[in-house]
């Protein structure tokens, strides 16, 4: 397959803002592949090279792209800079040189895979010398590019392909390739795709044996899961009686959460909820955790908190915050943010999967496997039988910081569901006994620009929730509050690398911003009320034909949600349950102090 053929895909998906139309394109694309340009076209699709959680980097600044762009056309770094200042886009620039520029008539196509072994290189490229050996890569396919390969090849080495394909889409169209559109079909290939986090791998087994070829599957150490979500109630009688009327509560912490793979030989990774691996930045964790566990290979989850030395006091999330992405000053956020992590459930222990077991076997087993440490502790657990029970828990709780409980069912179809939302889990907050019933992770998508004190910046962004069954992001508020004047000046820089010139295909809003970006970047937000809306698209048709939900008066926390990528923020549908949820009021809280206690 030559690298022109999926480049001409990415024009038509780009083209587009309608799903089954992107889904026919990627059909089309994918059913004659097989072997490694099946795999690679896919990753490639996803601007990737790798599944996320390998953590492959091409490591190419602008002014890298810029210098192999100008090398590649005979033109001058500056002038390429200039001229992209007025396209918006160094992929675009690059295509529009490339058209201007004489090829030598034996220059042989691009073929994809070697397009893909020559990224590689460049992802691979360390040391003295790397960046010369990355812009001289680049400027050897550019050499060989027609203009719309350069412009995805651009885009691509700067981490802004801007196709707005996401895995629902992927998968979709995999199902509708290789196996069969029906729902059965579908959800078993999701399902395999939970649990591998590896687009490539899925497509792959189901190109040679079909879905049937998905049974062999299994949990691997290294290979993260994607997690188990859970849902809300509006009160703890609604909670217990969706669990028939008995359950297991947990402190819920406000930390990191955190899936821990060890291997036989005592290695340790740790991934966040994004399948990031943040060992690095938490290695007195990695170090704990082999002395604790009795038994090897495992994964577990579990919530990394702060916590003060001296008072044993949780510390809040933003302080663990500062440790994800550090590079510098490790040692000294080491000692200043120490951390513990509360394990709350085991997915394989030894050689076995576990995570088809009840709750209550996998506590249990949890329970043999852990030896609790300064640093690695089994989350508290408490089983209620009662409304009186369940509100005297949440009391306590509450009254010592916690964020609330986590309500986990003790049926005997309570298996952990990677990737799945359901109500075998269900979360109860402080928060619900306000007037709007919890605090909302929104995508950025958009921004308005500023007047009086804030014109020339950024006065307010456009806000979406996530639509996982149309695979696209719904606005449901423009939020200008809560930002200090730092957090305003900061705003332009943590946006730009997602900013492009037109309406992402997988939005929908009735706003036109001054500025859209592509859905990355998730902040916390918190507001009055939900009301219905006709501007805005949050779970459309739900409340009212033709109308979506709105936040009123919105105001941002000052928290991004760095551990949450745009698919795992806020849903549609749990906005829309939000909406009903929020009338309630009148229940108690209390403050104080939860410490982190070390039981033996």
């Amino acid at each position: 397959m030559q690298y022109r053929e999926l480049a001409h895909v990415y024009e038509k998906i780009e083209a587009t803002t309608k799903r089954l139309e992107m889904r026919s394109i990627l059909v089309d694309l994918l059913r004659p592949l097989r072997g490694r340009e099946l795999t690679c076209a896919l990753y490639l699709s996803q601007g990737s090279l790798r599944p996320e959680y390998e953590g492959v980097e091409l490591g190419v600044a602008e002014s890298l792209a810029r210098k192999a762009i100008a090398e590649a056309t005979g033109t001058s770094a500056g002038a390429v800079g200039e001229r992209t200042r007025t396209s918006g886009d160094l992929g675009t620039t690059a295509g529009e040189l490339l058209r201007t520029t004489r090829r030598l008539e034996d220059t042989a196509p691009l073929e994809l895979l070697e397009v893909y072994d020559a990224l590689t290189g460049m992802a691979h490229a360390t040391g003295a010398g790397s960046q010369e050996t990355k812009v001289q890569i680049l400027v050897d396919l550019l050499r060989r590019a027609t203009p719309v390969e350069g412009k995805y090849l651009v885009r691509f080495v700067m981490g802004t392909l801007r196709v707005g394909v996401r895995e629902m889409t992927i998968l979709d169209a995999l199902a509708a390739a290789f196996a069969s559109p029906d729902k059965d079909a579908r959800e078993r290939i999701e399902a395999a795709f939970n649990l591998t986090s590896d687009l490539g791998l899925i497509a792959e087994k189901l190109a040679s044996g079909g879905v049937a070829s998905l049974a062999s599957i299994r949990l691997e150490v290294g290979r993260p899961i994607r997690p188990m979500l859970a849902e809300r109630a509006k009160s703890l009688e609604e909670l217990l009686e969706r669990m028939d009327g008995k359950a297991a509560f947990e402190y819920k912490y406000d930390g990191l959460r955190v899936q821990a793979h060890l291997a036989k030989d005592g290695s340790v990774r740790l991934f966040s909820r994004r399948l990031e691996e943040i060992g690095p930045q938490f290695p007195d964790l990695a170090k704990a955790l082999p002395s604790a566990i009795r038994e090897r290979p495992v994964i577990l989850e579990g919530e990394c908190v702060p916590f003060d030395r001296t008072t044993g006091a949780i510390r809040p999330f933003q302080d663990v915050a500062t440790r994800r992405g550090r590079k510098h000053d490790l040692e000294r956020a080491l000692e200043e943010v120490p951390v513990v992590l509360f394990v709350f459930d085991v997915l394989l222990a030894g050689s076995e999967s576990v995570y088809e077991r009840p709750f209550p076997e996998r506590r249990a087993i949890l329970e043999k496997l852990v030896t609790p440490s300064e640093r690695i502790r089994i989350a508290e657990e408490q089983i209620v039988t009662s409304v009186e029970e369940a509100n005297d828990y949440f009391e306590e709780v509450v009254g010592q910081g916690a964020e609330g409980v986590m309500a986990k069912s003790l049926a005997d179809g309570s298996r952990y569901h990677p990737g799945a939302r359901g109500f075998w889990w269900i979360k109860y907050k402080r928060d619900y006994v306000t007037h709007l019933a919890d605090s909302i992770d929104g995508v950025v998508v958009g921004a308005f620009y500023g007047r009086g004190r804030r014109a020339g910046a950024y006065g307010a962004l456009l806000l979406a929730v996530y639509r996982p069954d149309k695979d696209r992001f719904e606005t449901f508020c423009k939020v200008g509050s809560g930002f200090d004047d730092s957090a305003l000046a900061e705003l332009p820089k943590r946006l730009a690398p997602f900013r492009i010139d037109h309406a992402p295909p997988e939005v929908d809003t009735g706003l036109s911003p001054d500025q859209w970006f592509r859905p990355s970047v998730v902040l916390e937000v918190k507001g009055a009320e939900l009301t219905v809306s006709p501007v805005h698209r949050a779970g459309i048709g739900a409340i009212r034909p033709d109308a979506g939900l709105a936040l009123r008066f919105p105001r941002f926390t000052g928290r991004y949600r760095t551990d949450k990528s745009a698919t795992q923020a806020t849903t549609s549908a749990e906005l829309v349950e939000m909406y009903r949820m929020q009338d309630r009021s009148g229940a108690r809280t209390a403050a104080g102090e939860h410490r982190v206690r070390h039981k033996a």
